[in-house]
């Protein structure tokens, strides 16, 4: 319950509330940190760092990484449940609730024109929105909760 309920705030809230303001809103780049770092518009037709594929194989791969995502989860959190030593279920849920959320509204913001909005700037780093950071953000929980486990 708790993946789906970070999944669908992640998606709605997060990702394509910011995506709605940086749309209508974010005309020039705005700076917080002079050259370093601001908010600056850009549409983004790639997938990670901006790489692009054939759009066919692009929505397949996207569409693959989702489903691979959330067959892990339910297997994770399943056996987390069945074990003598149960895992932080918790954490888990959270983690693959910020993957599936940030790659779910990565996909609903590419439907209509096949761009992703994509608005932080941080140094010469490629160009990233909410939905990159929640995904980014759950994929370290599960690595520190893998290496936590094998301590």
């Amino acid at each position: 319950m708790l993946l789906l309920s970070v999944a669908t705030l992640i998606a709605t809230l997060g990702s394509l509330t910011a995506k709605y303001f940086a749309d209508h809103f974010l005309i020039h780049r705005i700076p917080i940190i002079g050259n370093f770092a601001g908010l600056q518009l850009v549409h983004n037709p790639g997938i990670a760092f901006g790489i692009a594929f054939p759009p066919i194989v692009q929505e397949l791969l996207i569409g693959m990484a989702l489903v691979i995502v959330a067959i892990m989860a339910a297997k994770t959190l399943r056996h987390s449940k069945n074990s003598t030593y149960p895992l932080p279920t918790t954490h888990y849920s959270l983690a693959f609730g910020l993957i599936l959320g940030g790659g779910l509204a990565n996909i609903l913001d590419r439907i209509p024109d096949g761009f992703v909005t994509d608005f932080f700037q941080v140094g010469s780093f490629p160009v990233f929105n909410v939905a990159d950071s929640c995904i980014t953000v759950g994929v370290v929980l599960l690595l520190l909760m893998m290496v936590q486990k094998k301590e």
